[in-house]
């Protein structure tokens, strides 16, 4: 329980680091490619976040999207899993719309996730066991529905893709409307109070998607790779998140598709 206190205690003081340096002047660089940003406000709220862990915390070790616990190969003892800054693009263009990211695991096992909306100053958290939160308001039980009638949150950008595109086409046509927020965790967050039905990506790493995948969970709501497939927390991969009347719909609907499983497994560099 002190971990889950102590936790949403810092991680809404990352959120005041955050708009206090947004004051100030930052750098912007790329990183893999030119759609892929990097501030140095992501570098510094991560220190920041980490020193503060290892302050309370000695023994308990971090991995950070930009650079901690890069040599992290197993998931023994209490493990904090970071993510600054998600939504650096909406920081940048938007100077809104990004989360503080935090899932929290103890020898494997989740234990909490905590969103933070930084500039609407709310948090979405969850203590496995013990329900889920939008700040003080515990989250009502995710109702099912189905695809004709729901919004999904996707990224178009994955609709021209060639190996799985089509796939993603299809479910643009078959759903009430798609929305992109430009933030995995945010997104995840809205699944879990029910803005959205579900949310599908594809590659996100364990920052993106570690603490949504807790929330989720504790609003009865279900979390796999595209494929059904359950996810190990300390690799990249395909996530489809949701209520479970259309999280089974829509990986029935994905692993009915030959040609997709097929991209699915080319892309994610998978040879089975």
């Amino acid at each position: 329980m002190e971990i889950y206190e102590f936790g949403q205690r810092m991680i809404r003081e990352a959120g005041d680091f955050i708009k206090l340096r947004m004051k100030e002047d930052f750098k912007v660089d790329a990183k893999l490619n030119p759609h892929d940003l990097v501030t140095d406000v992501d570098k510094e709220t991560e220190t920041y976040i980490y020193e503060r862990i290892l302050e309370r915390y000695p023994d308990h070790r971090i991995i950070g999207e930009e650079g901690h616990g890069t040599d992290i190969e197993d998931m023994s003892g209490v493990l904090w899993i970071v993510d600054p800054i998600d939504g650096t693009l909406n920081f940048v263009h938007q100077l809104q719309n990004f989360a503080v990211s935090i899932g929290v695991y103890v020898d494997g096992e989740p234990y909490c996730g905590l969103i933070l909306d930084v500039m609407e100053g709310v948090l979405y958290h969850a203590r496995v066991g013990s329900g889920a939160f939008k700040d003080d308001i515990r989250l009502d039980e995710m109702r099912d529905t189905t695809l004709d009638r729901s919004l999904i949150g996707m990224n178009a950008n994955w609709v021209i893709k060639d190996q799985i595109g089509p796939a993603f086409k299809k479910i643009v046509e078959q759903t009430r409307s798609t929305r992109s927020y430009g933030s995995a965790a945010l997104e995840m967050a809205y699944v879990a109070t029910g803005i959205l039905s579900a949310s599908v990506f594809f590659r996100l790493h364990p920052w993106d998607y570690s603490a949504g995948m807790i929330i989720i969970d504790e609003a009865g709501g279900r979390t796999t790779n595209l494929l059904g497939e359950e996810i190990d927390i300390l690799k990249k991969d395909s996530i489809l998140t949701g209520n479970k009347a259309i999280h089974k719909e829509l990986t029935d609907y994905f692993t009915s598709d030959a040609a997709f499983i097929a991209g699915h497994r080319r892309v994610h560099g998978e040879k089975r």
